[in-house]
């Protein structure tokens, strides 16, 4: 699942909406995850991008336990996986 690979890729990641969106367009980016019980309107822009540039887009259930695969204490509405 892709909380492991969130997990596994701690350096190499970009936590928050803002950040992920200018990573995508900087072409830095190998893969976004989003959480299923996030704000619509924080991570529809991110998965229109996503689609937009081609790179693969999760989506997980939780806030909550993608924070926590990112080694942070709130939740997180958007990840990315640099490349």
């Amino acid at each position: 699942m892709s909380y492991e690979k969130v997990a596994q890729a701690k350096s190499d990641i970009i936590i928050g909406t803002k950040q992920t969106l200018k990573a995508m367009k900087n072409g830095e980016v190998d893969e976004v995850i989003t959480a299923d019980d996030a704000e619509q309107s924080m991570t529809v822009k991110v998965a229109d991008l996503a689609r937009q540039l081609n790179i693969p887009h999760t989506r997980v259930p939780s806030m909550e336990e993608l924070g926590n695969a990112c080694g942070i204490d709130v939740g997180a509405a958007t990840v990315a996986i640099k490349q």
